[in-house]
């Protein structure tokens, strides 16, 4: 089996590259992309499966969005997590996470409700019968979670 890495990516063709690819997973056949962005690409020896994109940051309030994909189970692993979060909150000092996630993406719902995220649905977010959960993780809860207590992550 071989090895799951990561990277950020640098600026130019890479975020290019990996904001593409990502949003090519999340939304199919759409020309959407992230704009002014960052991003973490996941590698699976040669092969990327994993993606983490950095948007809508708002300097004044200390909050950035993240969108991610992956083409397979295997790329959120407990470091890519820790390197995920660690950028937004120790690299830059923000003060909040948000993820948007599909009400059918029950499987995220888990994962990030034991990370320490904080869930709001909101009715008609993705359309007139689809909600949308957003999903926010302060800086306090981050440095509390289980994850980073185990890691010692500061």
């Amino acid at each position: 089996m071989s090895r799951i890495t990561w990277a950020i990516a640098k600026d130019g063709k890479e975020i290019s590259l990996l904001s593409r690819w990502v949003a090519d997973r999340i939304w199919p056949g759409k020309n959407r992309d992230f704009g002014n962005c960052q991003g973490m690409a996941v590698i699976d020896g040669e092969n990327l499966i994993g993606g983490a994109i950095y948007h809508n940051y708002e300097e004044d309030s200390g909050v950035v969005e993240i969108s991610a994909a992956s083409t397979s189970p295997r790329w959120l692993t407990k470091e890519t997590l820790r390197v995920m979060f660690q950028v937004p909150f120790r690299d830059w000092g923000c003060q909040a996470v948000v993820l948007r996630v599909s009400d059918e993406d029950e499987a995220l719902h888990s994962i990030l409700d034991r990370y320490g995220f904080e869930r709001f649905r909101i009715p008609r977010l993705r359309g007139r019968d689809r909600a949308e959960n957003v999903f926010v993780l302060t800086d306090d809860a981050w440095a509390a979670n289980k994850f980073n207590r185990k890691n010692e992550v500061h």
